[in-house]
């Protein structure tokens, strides 16, 4: 254990009010961006003896995140809603500091921007074959749209301004193809005039929203299997985490990214682009979890978009990776050649055979939608 360290999260737990001896604390890998330790202390669990109590303290990181404040602000208006809502369950709770005299849910101490939550006893998954688990992380995404199918997303800040403005992601791309200014376009003639030739199949969602044709609800925008937490005895989902994207979205944003990521045959980046497809089995397990939970507040137009929002979602990563690899690999990380190409032709071609499998997909998700609206 590190002296300075542990003195620091002394230091952060005493801003938070945390009770008790501090007494250890773990760094949990988990995670690319912020900085995240799980705190132990030292109770009296009212019989006179000592239990050990843990929380999750993290280091936020202000480069990835430019505007915390903004962020924090949207995490505790919707954590505190999903406590309201459903008081009994396992929830979020970030803790409040009055270090300024304020009810703050974040600590600025030496240019560094701190918050702690309670700590859930859990297991995560990378990824599951398992169909049990995949239906109960769709239950767990369905139950967190539910439980803010009542909250204004409009009072919800954009952290990342037009993050799925799939219009304004092709404008970028199309400017970016036409610029080349690393000399690559040719090498990625195919994928480029693929992902034009679909440009307006692929906005759909955002050109409906715009006509308001579609509700703008909260969204977490970041719907990976990894981030829910299971029982590590049952494998049931216990909550939702990470919710450092959460904004005003569309339930095509959330239900799309996750069946982009959970039910591709390979991963994202794998080199094996022929082999990737949507696996309709994980689709259904998904879907059916997902519509149990969220299905009474869907309007029609949601239905009628789930199955395409995969191929929006799919489409739109791609080209994301793929204009970032025409700019010279400058967001996202890589750590092989061609790594961005690599991963824009899987998501070309699991979008490929979404557009295949559309009807079946639509299928399965207005089959959940009756048996469970």
């Amino acid at each position: 254990m590190d002296p300075k360290i542990a003195r620091k999260l002394q230091q952060v737990g005493e801003a938070f009010g945390l009770q008790g001896p501090f007494f250890s604390y773990d760094e949990i890998s988990q995670g690319n961006v912020n900085t995240t330790y799980r705190t132990n202390y030292i109770r009296d669990d009212g019989t006179g003896m000592a239990v050990i109590k843990s929380f999750l303290v993290q280091r936020v990181n202000t480069y990835a995140f430019r505007d915390p404040v903004k962020l924090m602000t949207n995490v505790d208006m919707v954590t505190e809603h999903i406590r309201a809502r459903r008081p009994e369950g396992i929830n979020l709770h970030f803790h409040h500091t009055s270090v300024t005299g304020e009810r703050l849910t974040y600590l600025v101490d030496e240019a560094e921007f701190w918050r702690v939550c309670n700590y859930v006893p859990s297991v995560t998954f990378d990824s599951c074959e398992d169909l049990n688990v995949v239906r109960s992380a769709g239950k767990a995404f369905g139950d967190f749209q539910m439980s803010l199918s009542d909250f204004d997303a409009s009072k919800l800040y954009y952290t990342i301004p037009d993050f799925h403005d799939t219009r304004k992601r092709y404008e970028t791309f199309e400017k970016d193809a036409k610029a080349d200014p690393c000399g690559r376009a040719c090498a990625a003639a195919e994928e480029i005039e693929w992902l034009l030739k679909v440009k307006d199949k692929a906005c759909t969602l955002t050109d409906m929203l715009n006509e308001g044709k579609l509700p703008l609800r909260v969204t977490h925008n970041d719907t990976k299997i990894n981030n829910v937490l299971f029982d590590a005895d049952t494998h049931e989902a216990l909550v939702v985490v990470d919710l450092d994207t959460v904004m005003p979205g569309l339930v095509g944003h959330d239900f799309g990214d996750a069946i982009r990521f959970a039910a591709n045959f390979v991963e994202e980046d794998s080199a094996q682009a022929d082999k990737a497809g949507v696996n309709l089995n994980v689709f259904w397990a998904f879907a059916d979890g997902f519509l149990q939970k969220v299905a009474p507040v869907l309007t029609k137009a949601e239905v009628d978009t789930l199955a395409l929002s995969c191929f929006v979602l799919s489409c739109e990563l791609a080209t994301r990776f793929l204009d970032d690899w025409l700019l010279g690999d400058k967001y996202f990380r890589v750590t092989k050649p061609d790594h961005n190409l690599v991963r824009a032709r899987c998501q070309i071609a699991l979008a490929k055979d979404m557009l295949v499998k559309m009807d079946a997909m639509d299928s399965i998700v207005k089959g959940c939608v009756a048996k469970y609206a």
